[in-house]
């Protein structure tokens, strides 16, 4: 078994005024050679953004994004013509492929949202881009792991192109539980939303990430009420 531990304080940081953002991995100002990506996981920003504001029309290809709203509102509009609004408990996906414009911005003007942004390389290149958002039951992660994204169409969760599952999990002090997993060679990212785990033996907190790979199980516990994000991805792009 291989870990990698990423403290919430070692961060790249970013402050714009409307903006702040936290980045685990190398965007834009903040350049680490150290950590440019985990596995095919290439970003993982903790964003927040004031009321009203956002990010204009730009362009991405070639890119599985995901945002995940951690409190508040953002809308979605794109070049396909989609348009959504996705709140806490919504996963959001979209499929850049052969290329793809879109926005994000607050939908409040009042609140601020918060949200988590994340690329993962896709394992297939210049397909159709798509578009999707599912809601989910917060209480179908309560103490257990709540699938929130795979490879597959069919199975729970939106899905990207890429050999990746995605879990939401809240967990009660004290209650632990063993993360099987899904295909052999895979690497498991885990980020703590809230609160403090031990994770393959590592202590972690708040926004603290943890990489873990070369094995085919670890157990997840909690040391206090903690919400957990698990991303399994391949480890070699």
């Amino acid at each position: 078994m291989q870990t990698l531990l990423h403290t919430a304080a070692s961060r790249g940081h970013a402050s714009h005024g409307w903006l702040t953002s936290y980045h685990t991995f190398s965007f834009a100002g903040y350049q680490n050679p150290e950590r440019v990506h985990f596995g095919v996981l290439r970003v993982l920003n903790d964003d927040t953004v004031a009321g009203g504001m956002g990010f204009g029309t730009h362009p991405h290809d070639n890119m599985e994004i995901i945002s995940i709203p951690l409190s508040g509102t953002l809308e979605h509009k794109d070049s396909a013509g989609n348009h959504g609004i996705i709140r806490s408990g919504d996963v959001q996906v979209m499929s850049a492929g052969t290329g793809i414009a879109h926005s994000e911005k607050n939908h409040s003007r009042q609140e601020e949202v918060k949200f988590l942004q994340i690329w993962v390389f896709p394992n297939k290149r210049n397909v159709t881009p798509r578009y999707d958002q599912q809601t989910f039951r917060v209480e179908d992660r309560h103490n257990r792991f709540q699938q929130v994204l795979s490879p597959n169409p069919d199975d729970a969760g939106v899905w990207i192109h890429q050999d990746a599952w995605f879990h939401l999990a809240d967990f009660d002090a004290g209650f632990a539980a063993a993360y099987q997993v899904k295909k052999p060679g895979n690497g498991v990212y885990v980020f703590v939303l809230e609160g403090d785990a031990t994770v393959g033996g590592q202590a972690l907190h708040r926004r603290d990430g943890f990489g873990i790979w070369d094995t085919d199980s670890f157990t997840v516990q909690a040391d206090s009420t903690t919400r957990l994000l698990l991303m399994e991805v391949p480890m070699t792009l």
